[in-house]
């Protein structure tokens, strides 16, 4: 994802809160495991993690203890199982999709429209539509830490999350837990859905 505007915002003078780049940073992560297969480097980083007592942390160790018994080449069988397969995946990871049945939907074609009202565009090298759930996680990442500028104000994290994850990205998740080829991308279907249901509920909160 890229920016037209905005490019020589650098994290140095951009101030957003620890919580807030934390969630940020749980955003990127999902995206980046979500758009290809991770690496080992990336099994290792994450075999590191440790988390606390609370499901979201309860979720992110039991990542990390799969992710360390995961090599990297299993790992890319089984997102190619996942999300390529012959013809196609197991799952199909857009928002098109969950919500309407079918591919390139009118929820993609309001996504552009949000993109574009904000100066966001695909990355040249990325030919997945818009509305899968790699690309949507990264965008709510740059949004919450201002990586392409401002840090977007809560109340249009919170439009954008209820408008384009909201509606499917906790039974995407939930699928990706449940789904036959996941092993180490059940998972990530576990803590991305117990995230999204954290999300979800603070949002509602900040309304009240």
């Amino acid at each position: 994802m890229n920016k037209e505007d905005g490019m020589n915002a650098t994290a140095e003078n951009i101030q957003v809160a620890e919580e807030d780049r934390l969630r940020a940073d749980l955003y990127n992560y999902l995206g980046t495991m979500l758009a290809g297969p991770p690496d080992q480097m990336l099994l290792d980083q994450t075999a590191q993690l440790s988390g606390d007592d609370t499901p979201l942390g309860q979720s992110i160790s039991a990542l990390a203890k799969v992710a360390g018994l995961t090599k990297s080449e299993s790992a890319e069988r089984e997102f190619n199982k996942l999300f390529i397969g012959l013809g196609r995946g197991e799952l199909l990871p857009y928002a098109s999709y969950y919500l309407t049945g079918f591919l390139n939907e009118k929820p993609l074609a309001t996504l552009r429209q949000d993109m574009a009202v904000r100066g966001l565009t695909q990355a040249e090298n990325v030919y997945e539509p818009e509305d899968n759930i790699a690309s949507l996680m990264e965008m709510m990442g740059a949004l919450i830490a201002g990586r392409f500028g401002t840090p977007a104000s809560l109340e249009d994290q919170k439009t954008f999350f209820n408008r384009h994850i909201a509606p499917w990205a906790r039974h995407f998740y939930a699928d990706l837990e449940a789904a036959k080829n996941s092993v180490l991308y059940a998972a990530i279907g576990q803590a991305g859905r117990v995230f999204m249901e954290i999300e979800v509920e603070a949002f509602r909160m900040s309304g009240d």
